[in-house]
C-alpha cells in the first residue's frame, strides 16, 4: 500500500492511494492536486534520527574524483531539512552549484539493535523517495561535509508515498532516475550500490538502536547537474513514485 501525510482543509490526515485519489483518514476521496504534502513518515509522524550516505554509488564516487568508500561515509541530518512533494526548495544566493541527489530512502519500522543482515529486512515499514540536494560551494570534504551542504532548511523532499516494505519485493534492483524540466539527467539501479540496504542496517545496528521512524538515506548514482531557481526536478524511483521539487531563488 502507498502511504501518505497531507494537509486538507487545515487539518493534517495519514492517506492512501485510491485510483489515483487519495483516501484520507477520515473517509473523504480527494485529488491529489487538492492536498499540501508532508513527508509520508511512519510509523511515527516525526523522524528521530536521519542517516545519510555518501558516495554509496562507485559511479557517483568517480563522477565527483573520489575512490570509493572501504567503509560507509555517514552524516546526520536535521528534521527540518524534509519538505514534501510538489513543494520548494531554495536555492542560497551566490553559490555556483546546487544539484539534486535521487535516493533511496528506507523507514525503519521496529527497534534495531545488532540486527544480523539476514533478518534486516524484517525491521523495514517501507520505503520512500528522496531528493537530498547538497551545495558543491560549500564542501569542505567528504568525508566530513560542511553542515550547510546538506542541513539547510526543506533541502530534502521526500515523498510523495511511503509504500510498504511487504509491496517492495527487492529494494535491490529498483530502477532510479531524475529529470530537470523534463529532460532525463540522471539514471540509476540500487543494484550499483556499493553497500546495501541490508548491510546497512546490520552496520548501523552494532553501534546504535535504529527507532521506528529513523530515516536511512541510501545514496544517489551519477549524473548530478546544476540546478537554476524555476527548474522543476523530478526524482523517481521504481515502484515508489514521482517525487516533484521546484527550486527557489534566495528568499
Amino acid at each position: 500500500m502507498k502511504h501518505a501525510r497531507v494537509i486538507y482543509d487545515g487539518i493534517v490526515q495519514d492517506a492512501s492511494e485510491r485510483d489515483g485519489q487519495l483516501l484520507l483518514a477520515d473517509g473523504r476521496l480527494v485529488s491529489q492536486d487538492a492536498v499540501t504534502w508532508l513527508p509520508p513518515l511512519a510509523p511515527t509522524p516525526r523522524p528521530r534520527t536521519i542517516l545519510a550516505l555518501g558516495l554509496n554509488y562507485a559511479d557517483h564516487a568517480k563522477e565527483l574524483a573520489f575512490k570509493a568508500p572501504e567503509e560507509p561515509l555517514v552524516f546526520i541530518k536535521g528534521e527540518n531539512t524534509l519538505t514534501g512533494h510538489r513543494q520548494f526548495t531554495r536555492r542560497p544566493a551566490g553559490v555556483q552549484f546546487m544539484h539534486y541527489e535521487c535516493e533511496l530512502a528506507v523507514v525503519i519500522g521496529k527497534t534495531a539493535k545488532k540486527v544480523r543482515r539476514d533478518d534486516a529486512y524484517d525491521f523495514i515499514a517501507g520505503y520512500s523517495v528522496a531528493n537530498d540536494y547538497a551545495i558543491r560551494d560549500y564542501l569542505e570534504n567528504w568525508y566530513r561535509p560542511n553542515l550547510r551542504v546538506k542541513n539547510r532548511d526543506a533541502c530534502t523532499p521526500l515523498g510523495p508515498w511511503l509504500v510498504d516494505a511487504t509491496d517492495v519485493p527487492n529494494p535491490m534492483n529498483l530502477k532510479l532516475q531524475t529529470t530537470v524540466n523534463g529532460r532525463l539527467t540522471q539514471s540509476g539501479n540500487t543494484h550499483d550500490m556499493i553497500f546495501d540496504v541490508s548491510f546497512l542496517i546490520e552496520y548501523f545496528s552494532s553501534f546504535m538502536t535504529l527507532s521506528p521512524g529513523d530515516l536511512i538515506l541510501t545514496g544517489t548514482p551519477d549524473g548530478v547537474v546544476d540546478c537554476r531557481p524555476g527548474d522543476v526536478v523530478v526524482t523517481e524511483i521504481e515502484g515508489l513514485g514521482a517525487l516533484l521539487n521546484t527550486i527557489q531563488g534566495p528568499a
